[in-house]
């Protein structure tokens, strides 16, 4: 077997063990190329039967175009259920408050959301595509990594996981976070992605856009950045890495238009995707900080 046939049969049996051991699990979709990989994975993993599970999407209201269009686009092909968990309606609720200043980013206040919806439609497995390559804290994760009544993330309390046998047994208002290609790297995802024809947004593909620089790094201009004279917009030809909030996004100057360039670019690359992602450079345990409170 090719190996990318090993990898993609683990993350099928882990997605199929949590259809089998949670009674309300969910797959949470950000529209970035891992989250899309996995619903391809869930399609493998379970149809022509419906998904046991819906997709479930945290919007910031900061977040790029070209990623809500592609997912709804991705729902409508798949026929499978989609829920929105707001990060304006909890600002508008009171229940967390928006950030002040040029660099204000909404990313931390999806934590509070999250939560919100998982308690809101009782979600005992949350599914997602994190990666141990892509952050050191990431990489303290199980497969199945257990979160207590309040959503918290504690690492002394991971289990083992020995044999591939995973333990989904939880206490009352615990869930799980769920990490199916835990074990792939982001050179597997896009040799994976090429091998199976998966259509991604166009952000992960060079392309000429606007930007602005903003902490040595080129963010896409956009009012969200709250953009003022002092800021000077430039047009370059960039792309993507990671999709998330666009205020803590940066892009990297490519010419890789074709996925056969992006793999080259990404062999030749010294440093991870997540290099490009601002809000991890808060502090040393920026990302380990967030989980505890529990950000995925």
């Amino acid at each position: 077997m090719d190996y990318l046939d090993h990898l993609e049969a683990e993350a099928i049996y882990i997605l199929r063990e949590v259809a089998g051991q949670f009674e309300k699990p969910a797959l949470l979709f950000s529209g970035g190329k891992d989250s899309i990989t996995l619903v391809h994975l869930a399609q493998k993993a379970f149809k022509p039967g419906k998904f046991p599970f819906p997709l479930v999407h945290i919007d910031t209201g900061h977040n790029f175009k070209e990623t809500i269009d592609f997912r709804d686009w991705l729902v409508a092909q798949i026929g499978e259920k989609l829920i929105v968990g707001s990060v304006q309606d909890s600002i508008d609720q009171g229940r967390v408050r928006e950030q002040k200043g040029k660099n204000a980013s909404r990313n931390a206040l999806q934590t509070v959301t999250l939560l919100d919806t998982i308690e809101k439609y009782k979600f005992d497995a949350c599914i997602g595509g994190a990666r141990r390559d892509e952050e050191k804290a990431r990489a303290k994760e199980r497969v199945f990594s257990v979160r207590d009544e309040f959503g918290q993330w504690d690492p002394k309390r991971q289990r083992a996981e020995l044999w591939d046998i995973l333990n989904g047994n939880i206490n009352q208002g615990e869930n799980v976070r769920v990490f199916p290609i835990s074990n792939w790297t982001e050179l597997d995802v896009w040799n994976y992605i090429k091998r199976e024809n998966i259509a991604l947004p166009s952000l992960y593909f060079s392309h000429e856009r606007e930007v602005v620089s903003r902490n040595g790094q080129w963010m896409a201009a956009d009012q969200c950045l709250q953009i003022d004279n002092e800021d000077i917009i430039t047009c370059k030809m960039v792309r993507f890495r990671t999709v998330g909030d666009m205020t803590c996004t940066a892009a990297v100057c490519s010419e890789a238009v074709h996925i056969d360039d992006i793999i080259k670019e990404i062999k030749a690359s010294t440093i991870s995707e997540r290099g490009a992602r601002i809000d991890d450079k808060v502090s040393e345990a920026a990302m380990e900080e967030r989980k505890k409170e529990g950000y995925f």
